[in-house]
Order: C-alpha cells, then sequence, then structure tokens
C-alpha cells in the first residue's frame, strides 16, 4: 500500500471569488439594519427612567380590595387589569393588586367588563 494518491480528473472549477469570506473580519455581521444588506440602521429607543413600586416607595399604602379608588389606578378603561411592566410594580405588589381587583370585582365594587357602569 501506497500513501499516495491518485489525482483527480474534475472537470469542474470554481468560480471567482468562491470560498472567500466576507469583509468584517470573524464574527462580524454585514453592514445594514435588520434583513440583510443596506437599508436604515435600526431605530433605537430614547432612555425612559425605570419606574418605581409606589408601594415599596411609600410603606404607608396598603392594598386593600375595599379601596376602589386606590385599586382604579390599575384598571384600563376597558376594565382589564394593568400589567406590571407599564405600572411599575415589582412582583409581590402587583399580585396582591391583582387579587385585591379580582375580590373587588366579586363583590361588585369595580366592574367587570367596560360596559359595567360604576358610580
Amino acid at each position: 500500500m501506497s500513501d499516495e494518491r491518485p489525482a483527480t480528473t474534475s472537470s469542474y472549477q470554481r468560480p471567482a471569488g468562491a470560498g472567500q469570506r466576507p469583509a468584517g473580519g470573524p464574527g462580524q455581521r454585514p453592514a445594514g439594519g435588520p434583513g440583510g444588506q443596506g437599508g436604515a440602521p435600526r431605530k433605537r429607543r430614547p432612555f425612559q427612567r425605570r419606574k418605581v413600586c409606589r408601594f415599596c416607595a411609600e410603606k404607608n399604602l396598603t392594598i386593600d380590595y375595599k379601596e376602589p379608588r386606590t385599586l382604579r389606578f390599575f384598571i384600563t378603561e376597558r376594565g382589564k387589569i394593568v400589567p406590571r411592566r407599564i405600572s411599575g410594580n415589582c412582583a409581590a405588589h402587583q399580585r396582591h393588586i391583582t387579587e385585591a381587583i379580582k375580590r373587588a370585582r366579586n363583590i361588585a365594587l369595580l366592574p367587570i367588563a367596560a360596559n359595567h357602569a360604576v358610580s
């Protein structure tokens, strides 16, 4: 057995520039925004201040299902509970608020849907 390989007689030739990496170095993405070459660059959102949980900031505030005025801040006009990322509450207080809203709805202190009138 010899270590020599027989010469291949292939008529295929690579097109010019094949097998070369794009410019920019290893791990670099091509220029442009999402979706390929060219186009407008990705827009950045302006810096927004992080919302602070009002119940953590002011210790004298309480979450009570019998106080619909405080719970109204956490309900949309359609009657939905405002999510934590919008209201700025911490997870623990958001759970307490959700429970209080559901209890207040149960005894008709808060509306369940948009068409329920509350005076």
